[in-house]
């Protein structure tokens, strides 16, 4: 016996959209007035922070996370600017190491130089640790 197309499916159909939250679900509304002032600092650091104005007022009066706010564009120009200058550095490093090499092969390298660069190297390894430090401090102060 053939199926009949137009009978209705077996399963019933999934609703579309965001699924309910089952736990958390934020049910009270509070309403506060500000002055035309107040009200655009509120814009100024919603719009440095990144967040949307319900998050950031949360963040900061129940304190949930850190409070500290973040321009997210200025951090990463910031980053990028400073990845970009790490790369540069880090391609300087292996250019130095390359003559070196031709130089002491050639028998012309002196001590002088092998001892100015590895305490330029470790001077360059320390400032990187502690970007990388920095770094992670900064990350752990948005959550």
């Amino acid at each position: 016996m053939a199926k009949d197309p137009f009978k209705p499916m077996d399963k019933p159909r999934k609703k579309a959209g965001r699924p309910p939250m089952l736990t958390g679900k934020r049910t009270r509304i509070i309403k506060a007035k500000l002055t035309d002032d107040e009200f655009k600092a509120l814009l100024d650091i919603q719009k440095t922070s990144g967040m949307n104005r319900m998050e950031l007022i949360r963040k900061r009066v129940l304190g949930a996370g850190s409070t500290v706010t973040v321009n997210v564009k200025e951090l990463l120009g910031a980053l990028d600017a400073v990845g970009a200058e790490l790369g540069r550095a880090g391609n300087n490093i292996n250019q130095l190491a390359r003559h070196a090499n031709v130089l002491n092969r050639q028998g012309k390298l002196s001590s002088d130089v092998t001892t100015d660069f590895n305490t330029l190297f470790t001077d360059y390894i320390r400032i990187q640790r502690e970007l990388e430090k920095t770094l992670r401090q900064l990350l752990r102060a948005m959550k």
